[in-house]
């Protein structure tokens, strides 16, 4: 693990980002004492109750998750909608009438 003082991670932030984001970690000191880490996010086996999908979205930085055990019922697959051979645009012109 790599260890930088507060002033280089404010004048290289972006270069440190950058490895954390590749998977590495590091640790941040304050006068020679560790104050803080920067860590990629929670790996999938860290979150057995999370899809994979909400996982991949956490990564890249879209959602964040809870910090707090969720009901696993809470982040439920959904049931997948079947359209019988209509398109979405077309439902949507039947819902919308003539305008």
């Amino acid at each position: 693990m790599r260890a930088v003082g507060l002033r280089e991670l404010k004048n290289r932030l972006s270069v440190y980002v950058r490895l954390v984001r590749a998977g590495e970690s590091i640790q941040v000191t304050d006068r020679g004492q560790v104050v803080a880490e920067l860590k990629p996010p929670e790996q999938a086996n860290a979150r057995p109750d999370l899809t994979p999908e909400l996982l991949d979205m956490a990564r890249r930085g879209l959602i964040r998750l809870s910090k707090r055990p969720n009901h696993p019922s809470l982040y439920r697959n959904l049931p997948r909608v079947r359209l019988h051979g209509i398109t979405t645009a077309e439902l949507l012109d039947q819902e919308r009438g003539e305008r």
